[in-house]
């Protein structure tokens, strides 16, 4: 009796890593009923752990399916390039898709994917990448956002913007670290220049083909790697003619690959690690 009343108050869950950037995926609703439970589900100390819920496979007309994506402070995120490619992972942990191109729907687009090695190389063709200020967006006046100045406390920053699904705002420096990203990144998050809010990308330009970032993710914090930032990143080091349409984008979870086409369309490729499988039960929501 006890047994089956806990499993009609469980959620099964899948949870999966893009060097270190983990999400847990999950096929119901079930117990995620509000923002407050999805924030108690991502902490990492009350509840499983992650840098977000990836919520699907859903119906779609355009795509083989649609993915729903929570930030760990329960609001919903348009795109993630580490979140896409898991959840092409656990897709194909589920027979659902073999080495073949599909269609996923996300909240910021249909993006085109393939599972080329699920351990090692999964691609997404990102969508393709504005720094028009209407589309991102940015206050003031219609324009591209590129090397504009930003005061915060007093500071003076170069600020570069754009979108590829989801906001980014890229500051360049001659040095980056986590403590950079971690100080500035929470004021610029909800600077009110970004009406959404936005991800920020703290960016040092190595080579031609390489580039360093430290992230500070909307509705996340500090985080070990993005693929929408990294997208975003190398496409704003591109467009100011400081890299190639090759990027190698290194960040302290590790490296991923990005390919920009002439009409800045994004090709975003790298590993996936499967952490477990688990159940979720109601009793972390109950208050002690």
């Amino acid at each position: 009796m006890q047994a089956h009343f806990l499993e009609k108050q469980a959620m099964r869950f899948s949870k999966y890593h893009g060097l270190g950037n983990d999400y847990l995926v999950m096929d119901e609703m079930g117990l995620m009923k509000s923002p407050e439970r999805i924030r108690v589900i991502c902490d990492r100390n009350f509840g499983i752990g992650s840098d977000g819920i990836l919520f699907g496979p859903l119906p779609s007309e355009s795509a083989l399916t649609a993915l729903r994506i929570f930030n760990p402070d329960g609001s919903e995120a348009e795109k993630s390039g580490n979140g896409i490619r898991i959840f092409c992972r656990h897709l194909w942990e589920r027979g659902s898709v073999g080495g073949e191109p599909f269609l996923l729907e996300t909240a910021g687009g249909i993006v085109r994917c393939r599972v080329r090695d699920p351990h090692h190389e999964i691609e997404v063709e990102m969508g393709t990448v504005s720094f028009w200020s209407d589309v991102i967006p940015v206050m003031g006046e219609r324009r591209e956002v590129l090397d504009e100045e930003l005061d915060v406390d007093g500071e003076s920053l170069k600020i570069s913007a754009a979108t590829i699904g989801n906001p980014h705002c890229v500051i360049l420096r001659d040095e980056v670290d986590a403590d950079l990203a971690k100080r500035l990144g929470p004021k610029i998050e909800r600077h009110s220049l970004f009406p959404n809010r936005t991800n920020v990308q703290f960016l040092k330009v190595l080579d031609q083909s390489r580039i360093q970032i430290e992230i500070w993710e909307r509705g996340a914090g500090y985080t070990l790697a993005s693929g929408s930032s990294s997208s975003a990143a190398a496409a704003v080091a591109r467009r100011l003619g400081l890299c190639g349409p090759d990027v190698q984008v290194q960040m302290p979870g590790g490296e991923l690959k990005i390919t920009i086409g002439e009409d800045f369309s994004i090709v975003l490729s790298g590993p996936v690690t499967k952490v477990g499988n688990g159940t979720i039960y109601d009793e972390i929501f109950q208050k002690t």
